[in-house]
């Protein structure tokens, strides 16, 4: 960089910056997903397990959970060099969803992560996005011993409308991760074509 102008005499990007949440159930992965994908450290709002919490935090399916998202997990990565997601998981559990409404404000768009094992754990998620209008893909975690179903099939049983992209995934995987937010990003601009399309016919 020489004087605000890189060495071949191009002004520097500034990148347009885009939020994208990750939202689902307790314990279907959003934490290790903002982690695997983020290229700084990610900020974890996380808290241990207590006895207390036992009879509202369903761990059935996810035993060895030890830890629970009480506010948002906070990531970044850059796709392009003109184009930066910021990423923001959800808390799962009930208690903690007056806090989505403040992390979805100004979202480009959505992650639904399900779990085939437990997955009416993300009916609420897929409500709220439906409800406010708001771009998201379902993202199915492939978790070891748990059983494959065709992407169809998780869209029927999800109820979800045939426009919502359903793909399978690995929330441990930088690269897999990478391009479920790249639907993200192409559904979301891909959607609000659509709205343009619709206001102006």
């Amino acid at each position: 960089m020489i004087f605000g102008r890189t060495e071949r005499g191009k002004a520097p990007v500034e990148p347009v910056t885009l939020k994208i949440l990750v939202a689902g159930g307790f314990g279907v992965g959003k934490t290790t997903l903002v982690g695997a994908v983020s290229e700084i450290k990610p900020l974890r709002t996380e808290e241990l397990l207590t006895e207390a919490g036992r009879p509202v935090d369903d761990t059935s399916g996810v035993e060895g959970k030890h830890t629970t998202t009480v506010a948002m997990d906070f990531g970044r990565i850059t796709l392009r060099e003109d184009l930066v997601l910021y990423i923001f998981g959800t808390p799962g559990q009930d208690r903690f969803w007056f806090l989505w409404d403040e992390l979805a404000t100004g979202a480009l768009g959505a992650v639904v992560l399900a779990d085939t094992r437990r997955l009416e754990d993300c009916f609420a998620a897929v409500d709220y996005f439906e409800r406010r209008s708001i771009p998201f893909v379902v993202g199915v975690n492939c978790f070891e011993g748990a059983s494959r179903y065709p992407v169809e099939a998780v869209r029927q049983a999800l109820d979800l409308d045939s426009a919502v992209p359903v793909v399978l995934c690995d929330a441990r995987g930088r690269e897999s991760v990478k391009q479920v937010l790249i639907e993200v990003v192409k559904h979301a601009m891909t959607y609000a074509a659509g709205r343009r399309h619709t206001l102006t016919t």
